[in-house]
Order: C-alpha cells, then sequence, then structure tokens
C-alpha cells in the first residue's frame, strides 16, 4: 500500500479544506443553529424516558454513558450512537435525540462520551469507544440490553469512530465475539483519514500519514463485514461524499449507500428524531434484521 496514494492526494490544500470544512461551507449561523437543535432535540427526547445516566464504561478513563429506553423485564436491542464534532466537539447530552423514536419501536439507545482532542489522542478515542461496546455486551443484560442485538452508529467523527468498531482485530483482546457488532449505520463518516493530514483538523490531532492509515477503517482487515447502511447528506462536503460512496464498495454487498435529499452535512443525523423518515426507517430495518 502506498500511503500517499489517498483520495484526493492530488489536491491541493485550499481544495482540501472545501473538501472537508463542512462547517465553514454550512456558515457559522446555520452551524450554530443545528448544533443548538441538537441539545434541544435530545433535551425532550430523553424527558421521562426509563433510563441509566452517567454509567461509567471505562474506568481507565472514566468515560461514562447514557441509556435511553429500556423496559423492565426485557432485553431490548440496542443501538449505541457515537457524537461526532471531528473529535474535540459536542457530547452524549447533544446525542440522544433517536432515543424516543426508537423506545416507540422497542428499542433501547446508549450515548457514550469520550475524551475529546487534543486531550486524547485519536488512538485513545477508539479504544475508549470500542470499550463502550465491550461495557455494553457484558453489562448490558443488567441494564436492560441485550447484548446479542448491539448496532452501532454515528455521525461525522462518530462515522469514523462507527468504522474502528466494524472492522476485524480489536474484539478478541476485549473478550468479544468477532460479530459482537452486528449491524452499523454511519452517517457521513470519515473512512480514510489520511486527508486531514493536510487540514486544519490536525492541529488537534497530530496525525502522520502512517498514523493516519492504521486509524482508517476503509484501510484495516474486515474478516467479517456486517450489514450496514452508509448515510450522507446531499449536500455535504465533497470529501465526505466521495468518504460514503468508497466506503461503500469496499464493504461490498453487505452495505447500502444513502444518499439523503435536502439535507447538510449537520442536519441529516437529526432525522433519526422522526419516526417516519428515510433514515428512521432504514436504522429500524438494520435493528429488526438483526
Amino acid at each position: 500500500m502506498d500511503l500517499h496514494d489517498w483520495p484526493g492526494h492530488g489536491l491541493t490544500d485550499a481544495e482540501l479544506d472545501v473538501a472537508y470544512n463542512v462547517r465553514g461551507k454550512a456558515g457559522e449561523e446555520l452551524f450554530g443553529h443545528h448544533m443548538r437543535r441538537y441539545r434541544a432535540l435530545s433535551d425532550e427526547a430523553v424527558e421521562g424516558l426509563p433510563g441509566h445516566r452517567g454509567v461509567v464504561y471505562d474506568e481507565t478513563s472514566g468515560e461514562a454513558l447514557d441509556v435511553w429506553g429500556v423496559e423492565a423485564g426485557s432485553l431490548r436491542p440496542v443501538f449505541v450512537f457515537v457524537h461526532g464534532g471531528y473529535w474535540r466537539a459536542l457530547s452524549r447530552a447533544d446525542s440522544a435525540f433517536m432515543a424516543r423514536m426508537l423506545h416507540g419501536n422497542g428499542v433501547a439507545t446508549v450515548v457514550p462520551d469520550y475524551t475529546l482532542a487534543p486531550a486524547a489522542t485519536l488512538e485513545e478515542i477508539v479504544r475508549q469507544v470500542r470499550a463502550s461496546v465491550a461495557w455494553v455486551h457484558r453489562h448490558g443484560p443488567g441494564h436492560g440490553l441485550d447484548p446479542g442485538r448491539i448496532v452501532v452508529g454515528g455521525s461525522s467523527a462518530g462515522g469514523h469512530l462507527t468504522g474502528m468498531t466494524m472492522v476485524g482485530g480489536w474484539q478478541e483482546e476485549l473478550g468479544l465475539p468477532a460479530d459482537v457488532v452486528k449491524a452499523a449505520m454511519p452517517f457521513s463518516g470519515l473512512f480514510d483519514i489520511r486527508p486531514l493530514v493536510r487540514v486544519y483538523v490536525n492541529d488537534w490531532l497530530g496525525l502522520d500519514v502512517g498514523r493516519a492509515a492504521r486509524l482508517s477503517p476503509e484501510l484495516l482487515p474486515a474478516p467479517r463485514r456486517c450489514p450496514a447502511v452508509f448515510a450522507v447528506a446531499a449536500d455535504d462536503g465533497d470529501g465526505f461524499l466521495e468518504q460514503s460512496r468508497r466506503f461503500q464498495r469496499h464493504w461490498g454487498p453487505a452495505a447500502e449507500l444513502m444518499v439523503v435529499p435536502e439535507r447538510d452535512h449537520f442536519d441529516v443525523v437529526l432525522d433519526l428524531a422522526d419516526a417516519t423518515s428515510a433514515v428512521s426507517r432504514a436504522l429500524l430495518g438494520l435493528i429488526r434484521a438483526v
């Protein structure tokens, strides 16, 4: 593998910035509007829902997760949602907007925090997210979660982290079955992160091309290809659109590419708050099939 032959390697730094600076594409006013909606819709979704808030899932980092939409006396399939924010922003409090929709369809939601960059390296963030999946598998039954029906999803940087739970090579070390993640739904994810070495995001990631390659789901072994839907907004950044197209082709027949019309990088995932939306129907279809 040529470490320097990555998608967009022939672009100038300014062209790469256009492809991956989705906050700049949206503008500060619209970006702020979306961020406020994340928190408001999440607060609304979890109001009065049964669950467990602030459960520490990783003793090493002390990071915690929230569990929403469980039901006494039963184990529900679980959607683990990993938030975005280019690995340095947002939290679980901004990221539970799908919890009420899923609860109404018999599904629990788990939303983990992870230590944000630059306080944590990307390798450590990946370790923490995988540890949150391990916690669901080990401790889920005590919290109303079915360890045999775990589906993972996430948006933007959370889409990358979702991809890092889909690949192989990490489950055995944590004592997990190879198929612990039964299905996945990344939104506007990043699956080959080598282009980020040359854009502003690397100010807080501090990656070189070799480390970026080792942290790119598209470049890692995946002997088992779980069912997946790769959702991306039609009005997303060109880099994110191409990343989803490439990873869907790489993942093969187990994966579907879903380009969502009239949505941008930040609001496409908010459609999960609406049970009638195409993305909600796609997620529920994945969950029901596991």
